[in-house]
């Protein structure tokens, strides 16, 4: 599903690639608004960053039309909750930019020169990454459903197709949270040095309350039985690189900053988990096409409650 959800983003550095240096920037425009979508303003400036990152990726598409559909998922992530920090945009636009051996200093100048702007980029990263989270709680929601792949079901077909009932790591899990307030940002620093120091005594998660006893604001919480699939994906990669007694590096969140501590980690082979590798994976080539058809329909239905005004 990611694989689905990314393509476009993975065409446009094919592109940049073999743009050069001194490819025409459109002159500057006054912008006015296009349209309303739910309240939320479409501006010919938006429209126009669309349209040339449509051209850079040599594709196809009506650019008013993807900024009102990115306009709606952006507001569904709302709904949901869904956020994608800076520092998780940065990070994939550096490796969009490292993947096809650019800096990202390159990477604002080509896109700045093609008239779409790193901002325009970044922002669309944020949209599809955003999306991806509801995307596939969406996948999940229905597939767990009478109407989607059951347990018995996932497993008859992968071994159908040849393949051994699938194997997952379950992982015991612990969250340690230091809260900062959206007003006190300017203390992270010393926090972050807080929860360093924190996560360097952390050998497994039975002392972990006692080492928090005393520290201002900081939550310890019990994440409970967690298989692989169904790791955070912002989150995932450290987990899996880690052994029980081991923690993830310490980030920055909008809750403050925190880490996740492995309790325990053991293999686990059961029908569950075919059911979540299923649909995490979606099978190759079918996948793919359940992925595409469920993220049109999200989006009908999401375009049949907006309202949309045109300008």
């Amino acid at each position: 599903m990611r694989k689905h959800l990314f393509s476009a983003g993975l065409a446009l550095l094919v592109a940049a690639t073999s743009l050069s240096m001194t490819a025409y920037a459109p002159p500057a425009q006054a912008s006015e608004i296009k349209y309303i979508v739910n309240d939320v303003p479409v501006t010919s400036y938006d429209i126009q960053r669309r349209a040339a990152f449509l051209k850079l990726q040599k594709r196809k598409g009506n650019a008013g039309e993807e900024m009102i559909e990115q306009t709606l998922r952006q507001a569904e992530m709302k709904r949901l909750n869904i956020r994608i920090s800076d520092k998780q945009v940065d990070d994939a636009y550096a490796r969009f930019a490292g993947s096809n051996k650019l800096k990202p200093a390159q990477m604002d100048q080509i896109l700045a020169q093609a008239g779409v702007t790193s901002s325009h980029f970044k922002d669309y990263i944020r949209t599809q990454m955003g999306w991806n989270q509801a995307l596939s709680s969406r996948f999940r929601a229905e597939g767990s459903g009478g109407g989607g792949t059951s347990e018995q079901d996932a497993v008859r077909r992968m071994l159908q197709q040849g393949g051994a009932k699938p194997s997952a790591t379950e992982y015991m899990l612990q969250q340690v949270i230091f809260v900062v307030p959206v007003s006190e940002r300017g203390s992270i620093g010393k926090r972050k040095r807080e929860a360093d120091a924190m996560r360097g005594r952390f050998n497994g998660c039975e002392q972990t309350r006692e080492f928090a006893r005393g520290l201002l604001d900081v939550t310890v919480r019990d994440l409970g039985r967690v298989l692989a699939p169904q790791l955070p994906p912002e989150w995932a990669d450290q987990i899996k690189k880690l052994k029980a007694g081991g923690a993830t590096p310490v980030r920055e969140t909008d809750r403050g900053v925190e880490f996740i501590g492995v309790c325990s980690a053991r293999e686990v082979s059961d029908d569950k988990v075919a059911q979540m590798v299923f649909q995490a994976e979606g099978l190759g080539k079918e996948g793919n096409e359940k992925a595409d058809e469920l993220s049109k329909k999200y989006i009908e239905e999401l375009r049949a409650k907006a309202r949309i005004v045109n300008r």
